[in-house]
């Protein structure tokens, strides 16, 4: 039998040191043996037993420590659940990251989808938790402090700390090794972690359990590469479902989202289906049960004041507010990083090039890309599709960084943009005219300068209009580079509104504006003094002073005979469309003439007067040569071969026809191009059988 005292050895009792401290023994017999451990004593027989003396015992555990789920059923997230429950699996990473901007809902995953898991049964050696505050502005909790809290959880006592980080770290994955003997798998949870460095130690040896993280950044390091899951904001159903699950869920009977579904997903919209924003939005209408959801969206459309109003405080003074938690994360930035965040919400489009970041900051180029790339790690910025060089912001973020401090050089900043976008688009345009004699170095070949107009159109038509309060020169001529893109392309919203911001821009800057020839011979740029050269399709019209309201009229004459001709009323048709013709003409209008021109041939053609009707098509034709609309221009051949055809004038219209054919295939059409070779053939086999017959 052996008999030890605990606490004191045997120099202390020779030194009479003895200062009150509790003695306990313990006895073993036979085969049995004491040990001790962490502060406890154990007593061990061959069918093990445990004695603890007073004030013993095993330190509490913390091993079920997960936080409440938030929702039983997560709105718009199924997919994103199921993806991150494979990643808790047993053929799974080891680490995974759920990253996204502020508010999008990280921890509430995280937790969704941690009981989700523990439901399970993937996780029967526990759950811990522990929160880092990586953004706080206190400070964040680093790994030595993290990993005390986790020691704790897996009942170490305080007076078993091992004193250096590195032996705690030691400790703990031989704990949590202990514990996969033992009791299974454990599941470790680090909430709102802010670098690798707060991670690394947390990263569990043994291949049964898993770090689950949640980020603001996109954390990897060399030390470092966990699975990453990106998490972006809602779709509009689950958004909506957002805020009336919340509501239902204080009032069932809250009749306010079935009643008001159209200001319901105005409501959404203005959140940016952000679910922080929508959460504020649910947590103000169920505060006050008499609030419309139609009076919340009016006080949110004011974007000026949006994030101001997206805050929502209750009498214990916690507060939850968006713009606090962009702030969070924007304070982190490098100086550098904040100014480009900053400068991105001078861009007018929904998304930016890495080009036209360049030309925002005036930095060079690689220098760009890599604050781009850092304030994607951020998670304040996306690079949508991957790797396309194109930079999208959240509407949210896009207002925080438009309402923060102006920089100094910001107005020079915008002109920069403006510069960039007007020289790249004229070098587009020279592409698609295919004029010889005005080489392009910045595209290739027309195919390169179509995808590129067609991916920047957005900001192209939003830089017009912000160019016509600004510089309204620049308008004229970005409008004008636009002109033959945009109707060839068929955008025909956004060519009716350059067209508009041409004449307003040339009205509010005094402007000469002046159309400088026609075909090759055609030019474009400033002119002497203080004129611009623009898009001829309103040159005429901004020379008298021609307001917008006459051009809209002209439009409407056109319109009307177009109803005639559709309820068979020819002679009136041709009337009304000739009187469009006028009002074009006399307002300098050619494109608008041509179109009213082709309207007047067609009318003219079915009602078999084609010789009057080739005569239209003629002079449509002429019109679109002056508009240099050269797409429109072969159409208007086109049909001016097959009224010569109709006529019996079959060498004419062959000729017409394949005229018409060499400018569609100048102008990248081949389905129109191979058509127009069918008609000069079928017009060539008439002159043919005609001539046999004479």
């Amino acid at each position: 039998m052996e008999r030890e005292p605990y606490g004191l050895g045997p120099e202390a009792d020779a030194a009479g040191d003895r200062r009150d401290r509790v003695q306990q023994w313990a006895e073993a017999s036979d085969d049995a043996r004491v040990y001790q451990a962490a502060g406890n004593q154990y007593f061990s027989w061959p069918a093990p037993r445990n004695v603890w003396g007073p004030g013993g015992g095993p330190a509490p555990r913390a091993l079920a420590s997960l936080p409440p789920d938030p929702a039983p059923a997560l709105a718009g997230r199924e997919e994103r659940t199921a993806a991150l429950l494979k990643h808790l699996g047993p053929e799974g990473p080891a680490v995974t990251v759920v990253t996204g901007l502020p508010g999008v809902g990280k921890t509430a995953l995280a937790l969704h989808t941690a009981h989700r898991a523990v439901g399970l049964g993937l996780f029967p050696g526990g759950t811990l938790f522990v929160r880092l505050r990586g953004y706080a502005p206190t400070g964040a909790v680093d790994a030595a402090q993290a990993l005390e809290a986790l020691l704790r959880a897996l009942g170490v006592r305080d007076a078993d700390l091992p004193p250096t980080p590195e032996e705690q770290a030691a400790l703990y994955r031989s704990e949590l090794a202990r514990r996969a003997a033992d009791g299974g798998a454990v599941l470790i949870v680090a909430d709102d972690a802010s670098s690798a460095g707060q991670l690394v130690p947390l990263v569990p040896a043994h291949p049964a359990h898993r770090l689950l993280v949640t980020s603001r950044d996109a954390l990897t390091a060399p030390d470092f590469r966990p699975r990453l899951l990106p998490l972006g904001e809602l779709d509009a159903p689950s958004a909506a479902a957002l805020i009336a699950t919340a509501l239902a869920e204080v009032d069932p009977g809250d009749p306010r989202a079935g009643d008001e579904p159209e200001a319901l997903e105005r409501v959404t919209a203005q959140c940016g289906r952000l679910p922080l924003a929508l959460t504020i939005a649910a947590a103000l209408l169920t505060y006050d049960p008499g609030l419309r959801i139609a009076d919340l969206a009016h006080e949110l459309s004011d974007a000026g004041r949006r994030l101001g109003e997206l805050r929502y405080e209750d009498g214990d003074g916690r507060a939850f507010a968006v713009r606090t938690a962009f702030d969070l994360s924007y304070r982190r930035l490098r100086e550098s990083d904040a100014r480009l965040f900053r400068l991105l919400s001078l861009n007018p489009g929904p998304d930016v090039s890495t080009e036209a970041a360049t030309a925002l900051t005036g930095r060079p180029a690689r220098e760009t890309r890599a604050g781009l790339a850092a304030l994607a790690r951020a998670c304040l910025l996306g690079e949508h599709p991957p790797r396309s060089g194109r930079w999208r912001m959240h509407d949210l973020l896009r207002l925080y960084a438009s309402g923060l401090p102006a920089d100094r050089d910001e107005r020079e900043a915008r002109s920069r943009l403006m510069r960039y976008y007007l020289s790249a688009c004229e070098a587009a345009d020279v592409q698609l005219r295919a004029d010889p004699g005005l080489p392009s170095d910045r595209f290739p070949d027309r195919a390169a300068a179509l995808a590129w107009l067609e991916a920047e159109r957005p900001n192209l038509v939003a830089t017009v209009a912000l160019a016509t309060a600004q510089e309204p020169q620049t308008a004229l001529r970005l409008a004008a580079a636009l002109s033959v893109y945009l109707r060839q392309s068929r955008h025909l919203h956004d060519t009716h509104a350059a067209d508009e911001y041409v004449v307003a821009a040339a009205l509010r800057g005094g402007t000469r504006v002046v159309l400088k020839g026609a075909g090759p011979a055609w030019q474009r740029g400033p002119l002497p003094g203080d004129g611009v050269i623009v898009h001829s399709a309103v040159s005429g019209a901004v020379q008298r002073g021609v307001t917008p309201e006459e051009l809209v009229q002209a439009r409407k004459t056109k319109e009307r005979g177009q109803r005639e001709r559709t309820r068979g009323h020819v002679s009136e048709a041709v009337a009304t469309f000739r009187e469009a013709v006028d009002t074009y003409r006399l307002l300098g209008h050619p494109r608008g003439e041509g179109r009213a021109q082709e309207a007047l041939g067609l009318t003219l053609h079915e009602a078999g007067r084609h010789a009057e009707a080739a005569t239209a098509y003629a002079q449509a034709f002429g019109a679109y040569r002056e508009a240099y609309d050269l797409l429109a221009a072969a159409t208007a051949l086109d049909h001016l071969g097959l009224a010569l055809g109709a006529a019996g004038r079959h060498a004419e219209a062959a000729a017409a026809h394949i005229r018409a054919a060499v400018l569609f295939r100048g102008q990248g059409d081949p389905a129109r191009e191979a058509a127009a070779r069918r008609n000069a053939e079928q017009a060539a086999r008439a002159l043919r059988g005609r001539r046999a017959d004479g």
